[in-house]
């Protein structure tokens, strides 16, 4: 496995693109949405490696080595030596057909020596819980990780990478087949509690309507104060812990849209009805531990150095951390140690297990941190 990574800006992608010397089977495209030149970019990836797969998405942040940057490209051009890829792509013009979309590409994907699947998604019209729910109802023993795409924090409309085009409101999933591949995965959050938990006694997928049978927005606006007038961008800041009984571990999940005629709560995945959830909000310190932690989890397997970690963190822990945010790309790089190549992006929502004995789920507020190696 050889693999390069570059961050390309407005003003030197041309240079940097012709000194890719890697015969590459895949590239990996995280796209800022300011970005003017990517489909010059994509035509130049198309003519010069006809036989790769490209793939990416849209960002609210790119990562690139130990550097989060905005209006780049972190390009990550990927030989492998052993590994097969396959990729599937299917438009969702529907959100309620998430899960089928789900069950679509996990089909198509599933056959003999598929070791591992990375799903990136279309970040506003998209269910990410039903997503993942299909995905495993047709890959149970597969490990899955990927996020959703994003829009900067405008929140208005994402774009997906599908080889040589720009496409809204596509899902891609792209199969790695054969036993040499190494894969490591984890997701950690690192948020502390704001609020006692709460029922939700009202909900439908992925709106919430009534927790404790009173308005869901109303008690979530009390909490938040003077941000609730900056909804539905300032939602990032105060997440949801969800749990469906004592024995499950949590997910979090975050805030798409509010709807004040309804006193409804939108978010990026499944508030599951007679769950208990509780507001959360941002401590510094324990964020950036969170993502030493799950760069821990994710390596517990390796017993030597990995070639490449992919990092898919929420768009809500940039705007937290703020001039903190390279901070936690950095704990993860003196985990890892210098030899993988980071690349990643800022998110609507990560897809990853919690951790090894887990299966994938979708979360919200976390750093999900995906390392591969061929044995």
């Amino acid at each position: 496995m050889n693999v390069e990574q570059l961050s390309l800006t407005q003003d030197d992608w041309s240079e940097k693109l012709t000194s890719i010397s890697v015969d590459a089977h895949l590239f990996l495209l995280f796209v800022s949405p300011e970005f003017d030149a990517t489909q010059h970019i994509l035509n130049f990836l198309n003519e010069r490696f006809p036989n790769a797969i490209i793939i990416g998405c849209s960002t609210a942040g790119e990562i690139s080595d130990v550097t989060v940057k905005d209006n780049t490209i972190s390009l990550t051009a990927i030989h492998f030596e052993k590994t097969v890829l396959r990729k599937v792509s299917l438009k969702i013009d529907d959100m309620d057909r998430s899960y089928q979309a789900g069950e679509d590409i996990g089909e198509q994907l599933n056959c003999k020596d598929l070791s591992h699947v990375m799903i990136l998604s279309e970040g506003l019209n998209a269910n990410g819980s039903d997503l993942v729910l299909g995905l495993k109802s047709k890959l149970p023993h597969t490990s899955i990780t990927g996020g959703l795409a994003a829009d900067g924090m405008r929140f208005e409309k994402t774009f997906l990478i599908d080889d040589n085009l720009i496409v809204n409101n596509y899902i891609v999933g792209l199969g790695f087949y054969g036993h040499d591949l190494l894969v490591g995965s984890s997701s950690r959050g690192g948020w502390d509690s704001l609020s006692l938990e709460r029922e939700v006694t009202k909900s439908s997928k992925n709106v919430l309507y009534e927790l404790d049978g009173l308005p869901a927005l109303e008690i979530y606006k009390s909490f938040i104060g003077r941000e609730a007038q900056n909804l539905p961008s300032s939602g990032s800041l105060f997440p949801l812990s969800m749990r469906h009984n004592e024995k499950t571990t949590p997910l979090v999940r975050t805030i798409l849209a509010v709807n004040d005629d309804e006193q409804s709560i939108t978010f990026s995945g499944n508030i599951i009805e007679n769950s208990y959830v509780r507001l959360l909000k941002a401590n510094m310190d324990r964020l950036i531990g969170g993502a030493e932690d799950s760069a821990i989890c994710a390596k517990k397997n390796f017993d030597g150095a990995c070639e490449l970690a992919i990092l898919v963190s929420c768009v809500g822990r940039r705007m937290v951390l703020e001039q903190l945010i390279e901070e936690e790309v950095e704990v993860v790089r003196e985990v890892l140690g210098s030899k993988p190549k980071i690349a990643g992006f800022y998110s609507y929502g990560e897809i990853a297990p919690f951790d090894e004995c887990s299966v994938s789920e979708l979360h919200n507020q976390t750093m999900t941190i995906t390392i591969l190696s061929e044995c």
